[in-house]
């Protein structure tokens, strides 16, 4: 590996951002005895993406430690690697047999050692019951695998630095559909899985004028059983504000929009609800630091934005080009396709550093502006890569070419990711969600508890080192913006269904993939209120939605601390 260059700047961090690099990214021997630094990671990921090219090398290495740019974990983690698997989420097929469920379950298995997340829809395998050909048994059903699915991944850790993640799908007329929605009642098992139903037009129809909804075994289509859609929406609604699970995810919106209907239906997306894919395919992501671009109040460095955007897009690409795809699957329908998924981090705090209420309509507008502004010039410059590289294989017969939108290096380009490790990395707020609270303990890495004060508000208060280790800061920061910015100030669970829906809603105009984002709750949001998400995040044209009320769960990675804990 080449050595970085001594007149590139180290990276500025905090101490959380140094505990997460350190547990989870920092490679412990770089090969010459010593543990790699910061430093030495940005170094290794931008000389191994940018293949030695000097002059692109530094470029990534600048972009990525000064905070303004970072690629998905398996990249961090992993570039650099003989065989770095570097994507960070996969979809698997699923079919009605053993051999394709127990080659899937060993597919997914590699995957999560390489550190990619795995999605799936269960809803192929026949119901629970159901004769089984040959012999004179009954089939399983689905949720026996997906439990299967859920063991098998609790034995696994990824690249050895994090547990699994999954998603499990479910077809709302799948006959097992009932016993899904229900399965996260108890909240021991399923602890590797999100879950989400997948919801048709044709339901939400029914549900709206209350009628009866048909349920078919994807097997014997013979077999249907009637059900009354508004009941069955219910159950999902009270599970949901009981547990956080199942979510919801639009089939038929995501048909629609998805670029290459040619090649194949989506039926599954990312353990996290943003990436809808293809059957084996992969995808590449990474997350901009808006809060970065901030001059002052009003003033945004759009020519700074526009530059890394472009940069970005390359980078995701090469990436594309460098990976060692854990299965020959993967790779061919990833290279045909070339999707990357390029999103923001740090909006909330650059809303805050405005003072502009994530509740308002001025907060949407700046969305709205920021994400038409990435989309435009990332596919700029995705045209760009097309004319040098060549356009993605299957653009023929895309609803790319279709629409006679110019021909590009990738089929997809923007995205809105949690970021979750990424932001703590950064130092600023989690993709487009609202700042959580004013202090934040955060339960990571297996390694216990820790607790923050978001940089955005340190920035917007001056607060300094020593201010911060003051027994009464959080009393001292909670007067100050209560005194000072009341009126933009907003944590999440201050912010309504509507708003969080309305600018999920706003950043999905732009966004060729789907937008991940949790509408969280107060523990006490009735059951009404989940209800009124699911259906706004339908009516908004949202490609998923998940919710989650405060304490629902016995465990959860955020919790707001509060003054009279410190």
């Amino acid at each position: 590996m080449n050595q970085k260059p001594r007149h590139l700047k180290k990276p500025e961090l905090t101490d959380l951002s140094n505990t997460v690099l350190r547990e989870r990214y920092l490679w412990k021997d770089r090969g010459d005895g010593r543990p790699e630094q910061p430093e030495d990671l940005f170094w290794r990921v931008a000389n191994a993406v940018a293949e030695g090219d000097t002059h692109l090398s530094e470029a990534f290495y600048e972009i990525m430690a000064d905070l303004r740019f970072l690629p998905n974990t398996p990249t961090l983690m992993n570039a650099g690697k003989r065989n770095g698997q570097l994507s960070a989420c996969f979809v698997l097929p699923i079919e009605d047999h053993l051999e394709s469920i127990f080659n899937t379950l060993r597919d997914s298995a590699i995957i999560h050692q390489s550190g990619g997340g795995t999605g799936f829809s269960f809803s192929r395998i026949r119901a629970k019951g159901s004769e089984v050909s040959g012999s004179k048994g009954t089939a399983a059903g689905p949720i026996a695998f997906l439990k299967i699915f859920d063991q098998v991944t609790e034995t696994i850790k990824q690249g050895g630095a994090r547990r699994g993640a999954n998603m499990g799908i479910l077809r709302v007329d799948h006959p097992d559909i009932l016993e899904f929605i229900r399965l996260k009642r108890n909240q021991t098992q399923m602890v590797n899985f999100n879950l989400s139903v997948g919801i048709t037009d044709q339901f939400m129809t029914a549900v709206k004028t209350n009628m009866d909804f048909t349920l078919i075994d994807p097997y014997d289509p013979s077999y249907k059983k009637k059900v009354n859609a508004s009941w069955l929406f219910e159950e999902m609604v009270r599970c949901a504000w009981e547990v956080g699970d199942p979510g919801l995810i639009f089939l038929d919106e995501i048909n629609r929009r998805h670029p290459t209907p040619q090649v194949g239906e989506i039926e599954s997306t990312n353990p996290c609800g943003e990436q809808p894919l293809l059957p084996y395919e992969s995808c590449n992501l990474g997350s901009i630091n808006v809060s970065k671009y901030f001059q002052k109040k009003g003033k945004f460095n759009w020519g700074q934005f526009r530059t890394d955007i472009e940069l970005a897009v390359e980078f995701l690409d090469r990436v594309i080009s460098v990976n060692h795809f854990p299965l020959e699957a993967c790779q061919k329908i990833t290279l045909a396709n070339r999707k990357i998924g390029l999103g923001i981090m740090g909006f909330a705090d650059l809303l805050l550093l405005n003072e502009i209420p994530y509740d308002s309509d001025l907060a949407r507008k700046y969305g709205f502006d920021l994400m038409e502004f990435l989309e435009k010039e990332g596919k700029k410059a995705s045209e760009k890569l097309g004319k040098l590289w060549g356009v993605f294989p299957n653009y023929s017969g895309s609803r790319l070419e279709k629409n006679k939108e110019y021909p590009r290096r990738n089929a997809t380009v923007t995205t809105i990711a949690p970021t979750g490790s990424l932001s703590l990395i950064a130092g600023c707020s989690s993709g487009i969600e609202p700042i959580y609270s004013i202090g934040i303990r955060r339960n990571i890495l297996d390694q216990g508890n820790y607790m923050d004060i978001q940089l955005s508000i340190q920035r917007l208060l001056n607060l300094d080192k020593n201010q911060l280790k003051q027994k009464d800061i959080l009393q001292t920061i909670h007067d100050q913006l209560l005194n000072d910015y009341s009126d933009s100030f907003r944590t999440a669970h201050k912010v309504s269904v509507f708003d969080h829906i309305q600018m999920q809603a706003v950043f999905q105009k732009h966004s060729d993939s789907a937008v991940s984002k949790t509408i969280n709750l107060p523990n006490n949001a009735g059951v009404e209120t989940v209800r009124e998400a699911y259906w706004e995040a339908y009516l908004q044209h949202c490609k998923g939605i998940t919710v989650y009320r405060d304490g629902s769960r016995g465990q959860q990675v955020l919790e707001a601390v509060h003054c009279n804990e410190c």
